[in-house]
């Protein structure tokens, strides 16, 4: 069984929501990701997001685009991401890690190739942003025959033949942008929310996360209350680049500790 399959279930059982955090490998530099992703899941992580950084990132916001260039100017790759992944295998074999990032470096490596590699590091989900289901086959499966999560994103103005085309591909859980823009866009709409995600669960079984406006531990809880996942990104990704490596570690595990205690709250 796939870990994001384990973690639902295990979740489920225990009645409580994922809280599934987003950090750039990488930044602010290489020495500093593994430790921030077990500070992650000591804070109260179920999944952790692993950005692969990248020049062009276009659904990422400014705060995420520096993030990218950061780790940029240290060189990582995704071959070094893929090795930060297993570094972080050595001593945790149970959270599930997703991939989050763009086609070009994964066609660079080619699709077979990647596959493999990021299932020999310990990868259980990648989230292409700029591949559509509709040009994915080859990729998904290689990652299918690995035993690899695809995960889609589905967006406020996605129609809703489109949602029931993404869910019938997707494994894992769906990813719900909450916003129309960039991450870290303006605050959500929690009403609307709950609305798509309606529409979501009438196509597919799979839990829903959402993400894309989730800023602090008031936001999580209420997000909580009605996605089976909260995912956040620019909060994290804003408090790495205030606190520089010294502080970023223990400045991220005081957010996620207020956001998991909020969500469990409910």
């Amino acid at each position: 069984m796939n870990r994001i399959d384990a973690c639902f279930i295990n979740l489920r059982e225990k009645k409580r929501k994922a809280l599934i955090p987003y950090m750039t490998a990488g930044d602010p530099n290489p020495q500093v990701t593994v430790p921030m992703m077990h500070a992650m899941v000591k804070a109260g992580a179920d999944i952790i997001e692993l950005g692969v950084p990248f020049s062009d990132p276009m659904a990422d916001g400014p705060v995420i685009q520096r993030a990218s260039e950061r780790a940029l100017q240290h060189k990582v790759s995704l071959h070094q991401v893929l090795s930060l992944v297993a570094d972080f295998r050595k001593t945790d074999n149970k959270t599930p890690v997703v991939l989050m990032g763009y086609l070009n470096p994964v066609e660079a490596m080619g699709y077979t190739k990647f596959a493999a590699a990021a299932a020999q590091a310990g990868v259980d989900g990648v989230l292409t942003v700029d591949m559509p289901p509709e040009e994915s086959e080859e990729f998904v499966s290689e990652l299918q025959k690995r035993n690899v999560a695809p995960i889609y994103l589905i967006a406020p103005t996605t129609p809703s033949d489109r949602v029931a085309a993404i869910c019938a591909q997707a494994r894992g859980f769906v990813y719900y942008v909450s916003l129309k823009g960039v991450t870290g866009a303006a605050n959500l709409n929690v009403a609307e929310v709950t609305e798509k995600l309606q529409q979501i669960r009438s196509k597919t079984t799979l839990p829903v996360g959402v993400g894309f406006g989730i800023r602090d531990a008031k936001s999580a809880a209420a997000v909580a209350k009605i996605a089976d996942a909260v995912v956040v990104g620019s909060s994290i990704v804003r408090k790495i680049e205030e606190s520089g490596a010294e502080k970023a570690v223990s400045a991220v595990q005081a957010l996620l500790q207020d956001m998991r205690a909020a969500m469990d709250s409910n």
